[in-house]
């Protein structure tokens, strides 16, 4: 009877007594005990491409884990610097701004009668509330002009309905906001115009806080604070502090580094010669507020941000309108960088924004989006094939960051810290939907793709209640 027998099944021992065994009559190699070929037996062609694909494979995927250590590392540290030049820079604001900026105290006050220019189409769930907020205004002389731009609702019905001499309607043709606010310019009879959006609503005192620092000649627009009204369900504490962090900290440091890139359209103050000087409101872009303030700083005007000057806002309800909205801005927004470009080799006022602003938008609002969703990818591949332990820390530690910075801001605008509860959600679901928004921008923009108006559908929560839902204390001086 013969049996074979493996190298590696024996010990040198027990081949050394089977030696001496007659049964015994060769030993053999693994693969030759298992039927298999040996590693000289050659292959075919599938098998030889199998094998180098498999080669092939393994080296790309060590090769994409290093390129994505050097992507989440040059996102993180454009996370980590953002958030530190926002804390840096709003703090600098808050110590120096009532020295340095236009319109501290030590300036004139500004009494001058106001145009508010409000655009409205089909906004007959707010614009009554709107309309009524600007009329308990402490402001001294006002007119307040509505340009109904062709709605197919009450909206102008419930404007003509509001008897005061204050208010005018002038009825157009639905032809864009853009078209609507220069058509207000041309009934507006003083050389201050306030532009507010028909679904928000005015503090009492936020027109007369939002002109003061016009009463420095190089001022050109005025900047107010927008707050989240509609902020009791989840989404809207989101945009909630999505506001307070993102914009309002932004609008801080952008006004210490003179490089304000948008006066919002909810709230915002300028003087009329400025305006008609660049042509007015042009429909170049969809984020014709950008660029309108782009076009200011490029005509030697200044911008700054008034923190104290408040207007409660609506905004999006759902995923679908919030994409939307985001959709419009940030495809507008990088029309008016490109529009501006040639600000970045201008002199002055124009080439501060230029290399400051455009620089900034650049780094944090296009190339960091891009980036950052490959830390998402990698930190779930850390958790589920590498150490869980490191890439939990390092999440663990952004977050920690990004806590202290949203509380600092919810400080500084006055707000109740209670808010925070929500960010840690923020990070899976809204974060990652702002972040697709700006890719499918980019690649919109890319393509060369006319994008079209995208309008929010009103729910009237952008009422003169919400400043009792907020539950806000009042905003206070933390200087």
């Amino acid at each position: 009877m013969i049996r074979q027998y493996s190298h590696t099944e024996l010990g040198y021992r027990e081949a050394r007594a089977l030696l001496g065994n007659p049964r015994v009559d060769k030993f053999s190699t693994v693969t030759a005990g298992l039927g298999r070929p040996t590693l000289t037996t050659p292959v075919g062609v599938t098998e030889r491409l199998k094998g180098e694909g498999l080669l092939w494979a393994q080296t790309l995927g060590h090769a994409l884990t290093r390129a994505m250590a050097w992507v989440l590392g040059v996102a993180g540290a454009l996370g980590v610097l953002r958030l530190l030049l926002l804390a840096v820079f709003a703090r600098a604001h808050v110590r120096r701004v009532d020295r340095l900026r236009p319109g501290a105290p030590r300036l004139r006050e500004v009494l001058e009668p106001v145009t508010v220019l409000v655009p409205a189409h089909n906004e007959e769930a707010g614009i009554g509330a709107t309309v009524h907020s600007l009329l308990a205004s402490r402001y001294p002389r006002l007119q307040i002009v509505v340009i109904d731009d062709g709605s197919t609702d009450r909206t102008a019905e419930i404007v003509d309905a509001i008897d005061d001499p204050c208010v005018t309607l002038v009825r157009r043709p639905n032809g864009g906001k853009p078209g609507a606010l220069n058509t207000g310019l041309g009934h507006a009879r003083h050389d201050i115009v306030v532009m507010v959006d028909a679904d928000t609503v005015f503090e009492p005192d936020a027109l007369h806080r939002l002109v003061q620092p016009l009463a420095h000649p190089a001022v050109g627009a005025v900047s107010g604070n927008t707050k989240v009204g509609n902020r009791r369900s989840l989404l809207g504490r989101w945009q909630h502090l999505e506001y307070v962090i993102g914009f309002n900290l932004d609008r801080r440091m952008f006004e210490v580094l003179e490089c304000m890139p948008t006066v919002p359209g909810a709230i915002g103050a300028f003087r009329r010669d400025a305006l008609m000087g660049v042509g007015g409101v042009s429909e170049d872009t969809l984020a014709e507020d950008t660029d309108l303030t782009m076009s200011l700083w490029r005509a030697g005007w200044r911008v700054v941000y008034e923190e104290c000057a408040i207007a409660w806002t609506e905004v999006p309800s759902t995923l679908g309108q919030l994409w939307r909205q985001r959709y419009r801005w940030c495809y507008g927004t990088l029309q008016s960088m490109w529009k501006h470009r040639r600000s970045l080799a201008e002199v002055g006022p124009a080439g501060r924004f230029g290399r400051r602003g455009l620089t900034y938008l650049t780094l944090f609002q296009v190339v960091l989006p891009l980036f950052a969703p490959v830390v998402d990818v990698f930190a779930l591949y850390g958790l589920c094939f590498r150490d869980p332990t490191e890439a939990l820390v390092v999440w663990l530690g952004f977050l920690v960051v990004q806590l202290i910075t949203a509380g600092y801001a919810l400080r500084l605008d006055g707000e109740r810290l209670r808010a925070l509860w929500s960010l840690p959600l923020q990070l899976f679901v809204y974060r990652q939907l702002l972040y697709l928004v700006v890719i499918q921008s980019v690649i919109t923009a890319l393509l060369g793709t006319r994008l079209k108006w995208q309008r929010m559908l009103r729910s009237g929560t952008g009422d003169q209640h919400l400043l009792e839902e907020s539950g806000r204390r009042p905003l206070t001086s933390v200087r």
